[in-house]
């Protein structure tokens, strides 16, 4: 697994955003982009279905099916990976949601 963090702007709320570009998934909250490698076929992601601490279930578009799938995302082996304490980053997190630039 690829994963990098680089501070951005603060996000002032408990919603996160989840996107994809260049091979990378990315998790923005709180000031930082975490990127981490995405699926070769990943085209974009579509919808949060779910967010439960750290744990994602989404939509998301792959170049080898026509409709939208199910995938799951855990963000705390990402997260312990990059040495961020999971419960203090994850704790505010109140709502993630898809959004592209």
């Amino acid at each position: 697994m690829v994963a990098s963090l680089s501070n951005i702007s603060a996000d002032n709320n408990h919603e996160a955003i989840l996107s994809n570009a260049g091979g990378f998934s990315t998790f923005n909250y709180g000031g930082y982009n975490i990127r981490f490698k995405a699926p070769y076929s990943l085209e974009r992601y579509t919808d949060v279905l779910k967010w439960e601490d750290g744990y994602l279930v989404v939509k998301a578009k792959y170049r080898h099916n026509s409709e939208p799938e199910e995938e799951y995302i855990d963000l705390k082996p990402i997260l312990d990976g990059l040495y961020i304490d999971c419960d203090d980053f994850l704790k505010p997190i109140k709502s993630v949601r898809v959004a592209y630039v």
